[in-house]
């Protein structure tokens, strides 16, 4: 194709999408600019959510508007009359970090040429966003169920329970609204308190992200690149100190502890839809200090405590739950103790696609 004229064709677009920016913001200046994209129309769709921090070298980045996330990704596409949906949710390990797309477990999941007993494709979503939590997940889920998933594939960890992990996700402060819908009983009072000035300036800041995103759509659609593949990364600790404390803390009731509300929520939100629960493989460590811990995330006695509680509930409950948390060796895990290889992925993939062959198998 002539340079000339793409850039001819990519000038006229932008144009026509500032005028139907300012036409929906004069109607609603804090909502649904987002839903307007040039992904899946001028550009493929993405094919997971955008996340990064080096947006020249990635050709992406981080957002958390939740209807410019989703109208950029490719699940966004109608859905067609031989495919069979299955959307994957989950933290980073899903999302893929250090992995090309082809490389993440939905990637490889694609490439085995899945399909149900009435002949339809199996074709994987996505769905991922890199930081661990529940609620996080529970949230992208209730926005999914409008592109007709068939099967709903949800790996998770402990430290993705409320309370179990310091750390809170962005996406859950920004949208605290559609959050304190979920989530009644965890409504917070404090993070909803914000002022004028500060609304101002995230509806500015996120008005020029979004015009950014749809700029870097056309080196995405050029390279297929959403990644910066070339950067530097320490491989995830397996020596430790003698330390069996979990976030800082001693042995407790753990049990106790977990919030299964985010899982319950998400299962009953799916309704007739079917819910796979996940255990996703951790690193088990073979170094120094490992009868203590796995790992640089678990100390043995929590995880333990963990796994076997998640088991009680997923049968008390009648959820089906398949535990892999020990299906990938030590030398599969890259930067962390739950980012696998490409190998790794691929393994995870055979096991998940067993599992899946035998239920929708045609004995």
């Amino acid at each position: 194709m002539d340079a000339k004229f793409l850039q001819a064709v990519i000038i006229r677009a932008f144009i026509l999408l500032a005028v139907l920016a300012a036409i929906i913001l004069a109607i609603d200046p804090t909502r649904g600019l987002g839903k307007v994209s040039l992904y899946n129309h001028l550009f493929p769709g993405r094919e997971r959510f955008p996340y990064g921090e080096n947006p020249q070298r990635s050709y992406n980045m981080t957002m958390n508007d939740l209807d410019a996330m989703f109208a950029s990704h490719a699940v966004a596409q109608d859905k067609t009359d031989d495919e069979f949906r299955v959307f994957v949710f989950g933290d980073s390990s899903v999302w893929g970090t250090l992995l090309g797309n082809d490389e993440t477990l939905t990637g490889q999941l694609n490439q085995q040429g899945i399909e149900t007993c009435d002949g339809k494709k199996v074709v994987f979503y996505n769905l991922g966003y890199p930081t661990i939590s529940l609620q996080k997940d529970a949230l992208l889920l209730n926005r999914t169920l409008a592109y007709q998933p068939d099967l709903i594939l949800w790996p998770l960890t402990l430290e993705a329970f409320s309370g179990m992990n310091p750390a809170t996700s962005p996406l859950l402060d920004i949208n605290r609204e559609e959050v304190n819908r979920l989530f009644p009983s965890a409504k917070n009072e404090d993070q909803e308190k914000m002022s004028f000035l500060d609304r101002v300036q995230a509806q500015r800041r996120g008005l020029a992200d979004w015009f950014r995103y749809q700029i870097y759509g056309v080196l995405w659609a050029a390279t297929g690149i959403d990644q910066d593949l070339s950067q530097s990364w320490e491989p995830a600790q397996r020596d430790f100190e003698p330390d069996s404390t979990f976030n800082g803390r001693d042995q407790f009731d753990l049990a106790a502890e977990l919030d299964f509300t985010p899982l319950s929520t998400g299962i009953d939100l799916a309704g007739n839809t079917p819910v796979w629960l996940v255990n996703e493989p951790i690193l088990v460590s073979r170094g120094e200090n490992n009868q203590l811990r796995y790992n640089f995330f678990y100390p043995r006695w929590a995880y333990d405590a963990f796994r076997e509680a998640m088991q009680a509930k997923a049968e008390s409950e009648g959820w089906t739950y398949f535990d892999l948390w020990d299906v990938i060796p030590e030398g599969e895990f890259t930067n962390s103790a739950i980012h696998l290889t490409a190998a790794g992925e691929k393994l995870l993939s055979y096991r998940i696609a067993e599992k899946m062959q035998t239920t929708l198998g045609c004995q």
